[in-house]
């Protein structure tokens, strides 16, 4: 049954997935596992009194947990108080595998944070980063390499002489960035057009990447295959009729150029947030061990450079095919980002847009309960109070120049 939840999942068919959950936790209430499978699926439905209750239940039954503990951090909107910390604490004494011990670390790390003991906190999340690290495959000198190849293939004269080649199709919305830059609430606000289906992070674009081999060896039916193959793939997870759909893997800004050769009529939204509140804020989140990310402050920063080095390239050859939002433009200005987001994408004005906190869809990301509230200002300055332990991200983030938090496109429009 957890097997037949996990694809329920996977598949987006939340709903179904609720279910089997719901069987799994009535066959066995006494087992702590299942409640806390259960308490992840009720958060991604938006049902945060029943997530918070069952993750309490699978702690009951073993509070040594990390998973269940680091399911109550992450609703975000709940603190965890001292005597949770008591808890956690204690259950780190006790542990020794290094996934339960790493999930902890990031756990105590919000907890401390929610009550201001930032050193305490920074220690934490330093050490779950360093664990994690240990088991995912990450070489910040591969990406800078991967940056620079792209910039070498991928040309003005290049695309220009492979216009036209590709999938005709106009469905995919790509939605690349930085994690925890705000691309879940882009999508929220997406998913609430009625001519847009959100499906969430998915694999498939990487995927096709890897096959794709080198990006000048595609001729007319490659590219065109390649980028069926990608729409066949993202087809099986569609769930409606609506015509376009939006595609939310942060990590696809490194494909921006595959998707020019193979899908040429699919939009591409950069969401760009301020570098440090940025990199603080996915340093202080834990990602699971499928995805590969910096694990130190320095790696960090030097990952948000080579980002924003690739977005700025294609901004110079291929002008205004990247359309970006700049995150705290987009908190202070809902209305108006939003109808500027929609006018690229052709997109009629929707007032269900403004009302996305309202969309009963369930949302995968660590950004899922808040993006089930109203557009405000928290945590936008949440950084800070790590700020004396920020130095190797600071000295990672010189390079950039002082706008490199808006993008290039949105400078040149303010000079």
């Amino acid at each position: 049954m957890s097997l037949k939840a996990a694809v329920l999942e996977g598949d987006g068919r939340s709903h179904e997935a609720l279910d089997a959950h719901q069987a799994l936790v009535a066959r066995a209430p006494g087992a702590a596992l299942p409640w806390t499978n259960y308490g992840r699926a009720l958060a991604a439905a938006g049902d945060l009194p029943g997530a918070i209750e069952a993750y309490r239940k699978s702690l009951a039954l073993d509070p040594r947990q990390g998973l269940a503990w680091w399911g109550l951090a992450n609703l975000r909107t709940v603190s965890l108080g001292p005597e949770d910390v008591t808890s956690m604490e204690q259950a780190l004494a006790g542990v020794t595998e290094g996934l339960n011990r790493t999930q902890l670390h990031y756990a105590l790390g919000k907890a401390l944070g929610d009550q201001e003991r930032f050193g305490d906190s920074f220690l934490h999340y330093e050490a779950g980063n360093k664990l994690r690290g240990g088991f995912t495959a990450y070489s910040a000198s591969s990406l800078s390499q991967a940056v620079h190849e792209t910039e070498t293939v991928f040309t003005l004269a290049f695309l220009k002489t492979r216009q036209g080649l590709g999938a005709d199709a106009s469905d995919p919305i790509f939605i690349v960035g930085m994690p925890r830059s705000g691309s879940t609430l882009v999508e929220q606000i997406l998913a609430s057009h009625p001519l847009v289906e959100g499906l969430g992070e998915l694999a498939d674009l990487g995927e096709v990447a890897n096959e794709a081999g080198g990006p000048d060896e595609l001729d007319s039916a490659g590219a065109k295959a390649l980028g069926e193959r990608y729409l066949a793939a993202a087809a099986r997870r569609r769930r409606t009729a609506r015509p376009f759909f939006t595609d939310k893997m942060p990590a696809n800004w490194r494909h921006v150029g595959l998707i020019q050769l193979i899908l040429p009529n699919a939009k591409v939204i950069d969401v760009r947030r301020e570098p440090m509140a940025c990199c603080v804020s996915s340093f202080t989140t834990y990602f699971n061990r499928q995805t590969s990310f910096p694990a130190t402050l320095a790696d960090l920063g030097r990952y948000y450079r080579d980002y924003v080095r690739a977005m700025d390239h294609f901004d110079g050859v291929s002008p205004g095919r990247v359309h970006h939002v700049q995150y705290e433009r987009l908190v202070d200005d809902l209305e108006g980002e939003t109808r500027r987001l929609l006018a690229h994408l052709d997109l009629p004005f929707a007032a269900e847009c403004l009302r996305f906190h309202e969309n009963p869809r369930a949302v995968q990301t660590p950004s899922a309960q808040q993006v089930r509230r109203p557009i405000n200002r928290e945590g936008l300055e949440r950084w800070r109070g790590y700020e004396p332990w920020l130095g190797p991200l600071r000295s990672g983030l010189q390079a950039l120049s002082p706008e490199s938090g808006v993008p290039r496109s949105r400078v040149r429009a303010a000079d």
